[in-house]
């Protein structure tokens, strides 16, 4: 194990500053970045894992992981499935896909910010779903009214005839 684990997986791979790959790269568990890969970086399906790419970090293609701290520059389309961090030195040049989303001032994402879908999520331990989100419309009179109740069915039936 090169670093301490953090958030529950630990990096146990390390391509360093003056490495450049040419080519797609799958790996399983922790990856950290420092170099260059021209080609898709992918999480081996079915296993969980964290890419960290550092501000000396650039990837020329697609990033398909489950959790991505990225400080680094991606030139390509990015889809997080568990947690996504851009870091202050961050920059996207191309589309994020995300299930949750952690962004620091100075980040720049050059592209559309999408979340996933709720069948697409993977529920998070420490992710607690909001509560549902009830839509209030103003009443001529002034009045808040719920989407499913309307103004005249609380009225009185004084109201009602005025």
């Amino acid at each position: 194990m090169l670093f301490s684990k953090k958030k529950g997986l630990s990096i146990d791979t390390l391509i360093g500053e003056d490495t450049a790959i040419d080519g797609d790269l799958v790996f399983a568990g922790g990856l950290r970045l420092d170099g260059r890969v021209r080609g898709n970086v992918t999480a081996a399906p079915g296993k969980p894992s964290m890419l960290v790419v550092s501000d000396k970090g650039m990837v020329e293609g697609e990033i398909n992981v489950g959790h991505l701290v990225l400080n680094g520059t991606v030139k390509g389309p990015v889809q997080a499935t568990d947690l996504l961090e851009l870091q202050p030195h961050a920059r996207v040049l191309g589309d994020v896909r995300y299930a949750a989303l952690e962004m620091h001032q100075g980040a720049l994402v050059e592209g559309r910010l999408m979340p996933l879908v709720q069948g697409e999520i993977k529920v998070l331990p420490n992710l607690v779903e909001a509560a549902p989100v009830v839509d209030v419309t103003e009443a001529a009179d002034g009045t808040a009214a719920t989407a499913d109740e309307t103004p005249a069915a609380d009225a009185s039936s004084t109201e009602k005839a005025a």
